[in-house]
């Protein structure tokens, strides 16, 4: 948790839970999994306890941190806050009267725009329709939250659609790490695509035809296109040029 980020598409993230579970191909070289295993092992007291070693691993059990609520409140200037880095807001662990907490702070703590990723679309879309938090919302999604999930290559194409029906300000996807084409991908109802590459030891290459029919398929629809990097041994290793230039992109600010 901290006010700034070195991730490119926000400035600052906020961890009111940490630790998640792997579901699919894309979570294989999790950041996050292995950066808790460091901060275990430095004494962190947010990482001590020890995930499911058959999808999660040491430090990254799913914990609720009640006393991080507050965080964003206390930060005045306005900032893009990527919501759980570490976790997964959506996770089945997260209790639901939590998540309605946490919508709770961000509509307060209106001067930020808040990013939250997933990779549990289908819980998502439950808990805002059906569920305590979307008692709170009622059918006013909060206009400084944008909700997004994640794909890694076609055969999780289908968690677009999940995104497109739950409702907010701004649906977003990130394509990171993108280890396959995506020639499936509905874009209807999306208002921002980031696309990526795996860094780290053991990344899976990325071709840059798949990202290129992204970008291409978002100019058609008139999407901000996003390419946050190529990886490799590094996140900066490959850079993160596509056809001569950066794509940095974003959808447009809603405010109340």
């Amino acid at each position: 948790m901290g006010d700034k980020s070195a991730i490119e598409w926000t400035d600052a993230t906020w961890n009111p839970t940490t630790g998640c579970d792997q579901v699919s191909p894309g979570c294989d070289n999790c950041y996050a999994l292995a950066l808790a295993g460091r901060l275990k092992a430095m004494g962190s007291p947010a990482y001590q306890e020890d995930g499911d070693s058959r999808t999660s691993g040491p430090g990254f059990k799913l914990t609720l941190h009640p006393d991080r609520l507050d965080q964003p409140l206390r930060w005045q200037k306005p900032r893009r806050i990527f919501v759980n880095s570490m976790s997964d807001l959506f996770h089945p662990d997260v209790p639901e009267d939590f998540i309605a907490n946490v919508f709770y702070v961000m509509g307060k703590a209106d001067q930020h725009q808040f990013q939250i990723l997933t990779k549990r679309p289908q819980r998502m879309a439950k808990v805002l329709t059906n569920g305590l938090a979307s008692e709170y919302l009622g059918s006013h999604p909060l206009p400084n939250v944008w909700l997004g999930t994640s794909i890694e290559s076609d055969k999780y194409a289908f968690r677009a659609d999940y995104l497109t029906a739950t409702p907010a300000a701004v649906r977003f996807l990130s394509l990171e790490p993108l280890i396959g084409p995506v020639p499936s991908l509905d874009l209807d109802g999306i208002d921002w695509v980031i696309v990526g590459g795996e860094s780290g030891p053991n990344h899976r290459p990325i071709e840059i035809g798949w990202v290129r029919n992204i970008r291409d398929a978002c100019i058609h629809y008139e999407i901000p296109f996003f390419f946050k990097q190529w990886g490799g041994r590094t996140p900066k290793t490959g850079g993160r040029d596509l056809d001569g230039r950066t794509w940095d992109e974003y959808p447009e600010v809603v405010t109340a």
